[in-house]
């Protein structure tokens, strides 16, 4: 829990980098409740938080809807970034032994692999068609895109672009040393290195995407995931079962607390 809200607030600290060249320098306090707010909103409904960040900040601090906006999105393709960087350098880690497990399941990986080229091939196509094409929608679609990359791309230009993309670093770190301490609460976890703990964590964020805060589903894809290195299901449902109870705990307590400490720390605004 400690690791998980220094993550939040090296994220509130990281959002302010955003939004200080708009002008804008809300208060860390005020960017912390929002956050946990935020992600409280989001056991609900799942984005929830992320369309809420933006009309909290422009009630406490002034920020206009659709800057606040922005910097939100800009967060997350960036978090998204770092998602499939770890997916990736977790998949060329233990290639063999997710393959093995994948075809031991019977997981159609053929016929997945040959989606996604043919998704490719239509994402060529479609990108080559909104270049050329001359209709309304293609430019306002063009028109997106290239603002969304030069948000972050802005990034690289900014004036505090190593502690961005330090905090960035932290925040996922913490986010891994979750599950790091969390390997320590089960006898059986304990011999797990670094680059196994992936595995699980690359399957406890797929969960999280997929559900509300991971409901049901973490705790399962976490002890399948453990399962490949020879833990128990035993052991691996414990051990999902404590990530993701420890991890929701903080968001409904910390969350809820932000609720009602947010409007009375700004009773003046």
């Amino acid at each position: 829990m400690a690791l998980g809200i220094l993550g939040h607030v090296s994220r509130a600290v990281r959002w302010n980098y955003l939004l200080k060249p708009l002008g804008y320098q809300p208060r860390l306090s005020n960017n912390v409740l929002i956050i946990l707010m935020s992600y409280f909103a989001n056991l609900g409904v799942p984005r929830m938080g992320d369309l809420l960040r933006a009309p909290a900040l422009a009630t406490y601090e002034g920020v206009p809807v659709e800057k606040g906006f922005g910097t939100i999105v800009t967060e997350r393709v960036i978090d998204v970034l770092m998602l499939f960087s770890i997916i990736a350098i977790t998949f060329l880690l233990h290639t063999d032994i997710i393959l093995g497990y994948l075809q031991e399941i019977g997981f159609p990986l053929n016929k997945i692999i040959l989606l996604l080229t043919m998704g490719l091939v239509g994402l060529a196509i479609f990108t080559l068609f909104i270049k050329k094409s001359k209709h309304q929608f293609a430019i306002k679609i063009k028109d997106f895109v290239t603002g969304l990359m030069e948000g972050v791309l802005s990034i690289f230009k900014m004036k505090n672009k190593w502690p961005f993309i330090l905090h960035t670093f932290f925040i996922w770190g913490c986010y891994i040393g979750m599950l790091w301490v969390i390997k320590f609460t089960v006898a059986e976890t304990i011999v797990l290195s670094l680059s196994q703990l992936m595995v699980a964590f690359v399957a406890g964020a797929l969960a999280m995407m997929f559900t509300n805060g991971g409901i049901g589903l973490y705790p399962i894809a976490v002890s399948k995931a453990l399962a490949i290195f020879g833990i128990s299901n035993i052991s691996g449902d414990a051990f999902g079962w404590i990530m993701w109870t420890s991890q929701t705990l903080m968001i409904v307590i910390f969350g809820a607390i932000s609720f009602l400490i947010l409007p009375l720390l700004n009773r003046n605004r």
